[in-house]
């Protein structure tokens, strides 16, 4: 069986991805903590997402560290502070060198324990610089290079939106992961960007939200 490291956030994308990959491979999902104000509720809800999941091929999570706040300073996801509002442009979501940082650790960490591959839950959508698949195509190649150590970068779902995940995989518990920059007691605060994108997916999806949300949109 294949061995496959699956960066896995907590959000919707993520444990979609987790779960595809836990199909056909034996997966060890990594996470990355960076002093983000969200990362305690996104923790909470990967653990609820594992344990309903029930996948044999599913090992036991690995949590990694990379502070940003030194990199980042005052910036919205280290301090809670001007969150990116519904109706934002997508730039306003930016964070510079995230998929850097994610995948370069995840894969400094698969080149001591034998994995070959890193996963990212990178959607098509997705406009930035570090989520290209010539991006990924480069780092991999460069990590393989410096780490003396065979390293793929996967982004299974570079071609696939929000919706199509939503409509493929309605029989996961998608309830319980993540995908919100202000949580509120583990709830998805409903007001921030990235509620608005969610709630939107599932809409134009046609699959019920079993989502909780703390307040919904105005």
């Amino acid at each position: 069986m294949n061995t496959v490291a699956v960066l896995t956030s907590g959000g919707l994308d993520s444990c979609v991805l987790l779960a595809d990959m836990a199909r056909n491979a034996e997966v060890w999902p990594i996470y990355v903590r960076a002093g983000l104000v969200w990362e305690d509720e996104e923790r909470r809800a990967i653990d609820r997402f594992i344990a309903a999941l029930d996948s044999p091929n599913v090992r036991p999570l690995v949590e990694l560290s990379a502070p940003m706040r030194p990199i980042y300073g005052d910036h919205w996801s280290t301090t809670g502070v001007d969150v990116p509002k519904p109706g934002d442009a997508d730039d306003a979501v930016f964070m510079p060198g995230r998929n850097i940082v994610l995948i370069g650790l995840a894969a400094v960490w698969c080149s001591t324990r034998g994995v070959n591959a890193v996963a990212i839950g990178s959607l098509g959508g997705n406009p930035f610089p570090d989520a290209t698949p010539e991006f990924f195509d480069a780092y991999g190649a460069a990590l393989s290079r410096g780490l003396g150590h065979k390293i793929e970068v996967l982004a299974p779902y570079r071609g696939r939106t929000k919706i199509d995940l939503i409509r493929e995989n309605n029989h996961l518990p998608l309830e319980l992961s993540l995908t919100c920059m202000t949580p509120v007691d583990s709830l998805h605060c409903g007001q921030c960007q990235k509620c608005e994108e969610r709630i939107d997916a599932f809409t134009a999806a046609g699959v019920e939200d079993r989502t909780e949300y703390a307040a919904l949109l105005t």
